[in-house]
């Protein structure tokens, strides 16, 4: 039975002007990995609504899971909630329980609990909280959407806690070997070996060392026999890397 499918949705204008660097796209596809949830698509989008809603509507109706990371903070610009809410068609309103969470953390702080904090509590209807063990901000899985906050220390944390919540597959098992090679004389006997594993990812990733060309090549799969298998025959084919 194939693993259950996932994109990622990376939300901020600050990620598109090169102004932050994303990090979470990374440390998700690790974890998915992991979980046994294949990732297979991510797209970057603007704090557009209308951008966020069209986003979020296609990808969530091509994959079992999409997750999200950014736009639920407390100014103008953090509207996640309200595109997630809306590509759904559900009111967005604060909820009781959200808001006992965050009053009680600012309470906790020493900090005013003030309009635009209570903003955060503002959940679409029906949705299951995720539990947010640093700043107390719920995110929330609304249907098979998942959204996160865009702190990648936070984004991480939540996710530690929402992926036990999920239905996984088998891991993904991977091996490498690295041949000291250009692409152009090994790809011949690499397409016949990827042929051979129909079954496994077989996945070339050149490199230039000291003037040289090489490349790792990248065996990926679920069963770990098949996985030796193939690299067997790619040893056979380049011994000791040549």
């Amino acid at each position: 039975m194939p693993n259950p499918t996932a994109a990622m949705l990376v939300i901020g204008d600050e990620i598109l002007s090169g102004r932050t660097r994303d990090s979470n796209l990374h440390h998700l596809a690790g974890e998915l990995t992991r979980h046994g949830i294949d990732l297979i698509e991510a797209r970057v989008v603007p704090d557009r609504h209308a951008a966020i809603v069209a986003a979020v509507n296609a990808l969530r109706q091509g994959h079992d899971h999409l997750f999200t990371s950014g736009g639920i903070g407390p100014t103008h610009d953090d509207i996640t909630a309200e595109a997630v809410a809306a590509a759904f068609g559900l009111p967005l309103a604060i909820r009781e329980d959200a808001f006992r969470i965050l009053e009680a953390h600012y309470a906790r702080s020493g900090l005013p609990f003030n309009a635009a904090r209570q903003r955060m509590a503002r959940i679409p209807e029906g949705a299951v909280l995720i539990e947010n063990p640093i700043s107390a901000a719920p995110g929330f899985s609304l249907g098979n959407v998942h959204v996160l906050a865009g702190v990648p220390a936070i984004f991480e944390a939540m996710l530690a806690g929402l992926l036990p919540r999920l239905t996984g597959g088998a891991p993904v098992l991977s091996q490498s070997y690295r041949i000291d090679r250009g692409e152009g004389e090994i790809a011949g006997p690499l397409a016949a070996l990827a042929a051979e594993f129909a079954d496994l990812s077989i996945g070339s990733y050149p490199f230039v060392q000291n003037g040289a060309f090489g490349a790792h090549i990248v065996v990926r799969g679920t069963d770990p026999a098949r996985i030796d298998a193939a690299m067997a025959r790619l040893v056979a084919l380049f011994p000791a890397g040549g």
